[in-house]
């Protein structure tokens, strides 16, 4: 099969990055990354745009790496709590798994949201007790997030049950007894 090199224009996973060259086959190159303006081929012309395209990756890539710094700051603050029923060993019988710890960040951070497949837990977290939870923000920055699991409190029994009141003849009108004839 014939290749060609293309300079891509935007970054598309499992092939590279804008401002990347790299070797394609001619026909995903001719049907689909040029027509949708995906990537350039490579002439004289197009690499003198790769400059500028370079510049455009770098400035994407600084700001992604702020915004995960920034939002690593905020996470490293916070600290979770989740409530959950155990038993008398202190095992949960439910678990805090990444999409709940999601959903709870996104709750506490006034609708930040963050990937639940960035929050990285081996397992889900089933006992009581303080965990750190790393989460991937980028491949250069990773937070940990502070979670505590605690036990629900069992609803407390009244202490005492107030004392039947003192049986007193039935003083209403007797039942009527129907006889099967």
């Amino acid at each position: 099969m014939p290749t060609t090199e293309v300079i891509l224009i935007e970054n598309i996973p499992g092939l590279g990055a804008e401002a990347d060259v790299v070797k394609v086959k001619a026909g995903y190159a001719r049907n689909f990354l040029v027509p949708r303006a995906k990537a350039y081929e490579v002439t004289p012309a197009a690499m003198k745009k790769l400059n500028m395209l370079k510049a455009k990756r770098a400035e994407r890539e600084a700001r992604e790496l702020n915004e995960a710094e920034d939002l690593s700051r905020k996470l490293n603050k916070l600290k979770l709590v989740f409530i959950l029923e155990t038993g008398g060993t202190g095992k949960a019988f439910g678990s805090v798994t990444a999409k709940d710890i999601a959903e709870k960040v996104k709750a506490e951070l006034n609708g930040i949201e963050i990937e639940r497949h960035r929050i990285v837990l081996d397992r889900a977290i089933k006992d009581t007790g303080a965990h750190e939870v790393p989460v991937k923000l980028h491949h250069d920055v990773t937070a940990t997030l502070h979670v505590t699991v605690k036990p629900a409190t069992a609803p407390e029994a009244p202490a005492e049950e107030p004392a039947p009141a003192e049986k007193s003849g039935y003083k209403g009108k007797p039942k009527a007894r129907h006889s099967a004839k």
